[in-house]
């Protein structure tokens, strides 16, 4: 498999796990919008890629340079692909899973089980220190 552009070894080994073939893959290059002026308007830089097979498009403009950008649409096409293939095994989809379960506030066991642990902890504490105060003083 050759991509028109060359992309990290992670992105191809994906590529290749998922099947997808450079050839079914249609690039456009246009003109961008929004802010940048007169540069923006001007340069061809946006680049637009449509997977045929599953009629997915990626439009990328983030960067003044049409090759950069050429990488990063074909990033995300392979990244999107994937998530609409694997669905929740993606990686991407197993990032926001873990983000959101970080997140997410503690059963009210779980917060009673931390306490536990801490006053336990600190009762250890608290035995160590009386012991040291008793050894001080004999020793006075």
């Amino acid at each position: 498999m050759n991509f028109p552009v060359e992309l990290p070894p992670q992105i191809l080994a994906l590529a290749a796990v998922l099947k997808i073939l450079p050839e079914d893959i249609d690039e456009f290059f246009t003109r961008g919008g929004g802010p940048g002026g007169q540069k923006i308007n001007k340069t061809a830089s946006c680049v637009e890629l449509t997977h045929r097979p599953t009629g997915t498009v990626v439009r990328v403009q983030r960067f003044r340079e049409q090759h950069l950008n050429r990488i990063a649409a074909y990033k995300q096409l392979i990244e999107k692909l994937e998530e609409q293939i694997k669905g929740k095994e993606s990686k991407r989809q197993q990032e926001q899973f873990k983000v959101r379960k970080q997140k997410q506030r503690r059963s009210r066991r779980a917060k009673e089980k931390i306490l536990q642990d801490k006053h336990h902890r600190s009762s250890l504490k608290e035995q160590r220190q009386r012991a040291l105060r008793r050894s001080l003083e004999e020793l006075r």
